[in-house]
């Protein structure tokens, strides 16, 4: 791993985990009345597009980092789903 694979991972992790704060605030409060599922679901495909992307670039940096995002903003996009439906 070179130098430039080593910042691709670094930008990709905070990108990644900014994310994760969102995610803990909805669990927590169940609360996504000010939340977009129409911002979450394009950003969930775009990451998608990212994951293959990287893939067919064999670019480890980006399938990385971007299958994580993927996950957790699947995760996310459940959350806004399944906690409008309760409120």
């Amino acid at each position: 791993m070179d130098f430039i694979d080593i910042i691709g991972l670094f930008a990709g992790t905070c990108v990644t985990i900014s994310t994760i704060p969102q995610i803990f605030k909805v669990w927590k409060t169940k609360k996504v009345k000010d939340i977009s599922l129409k911002t979450f679901s394009i950003l969930t495909f775009g990451i998608l597009v990212w994951v293959i992307y990287g893939i067919l670039k064999n670019d480890l940096p980006i399938i990385i980092t971007n299958s994580v995002s993927l996950c957790l903003n699947m995760l996310m996009v459940y959350f806004i789903i399944y906690y409008e439906k309760e409120n």
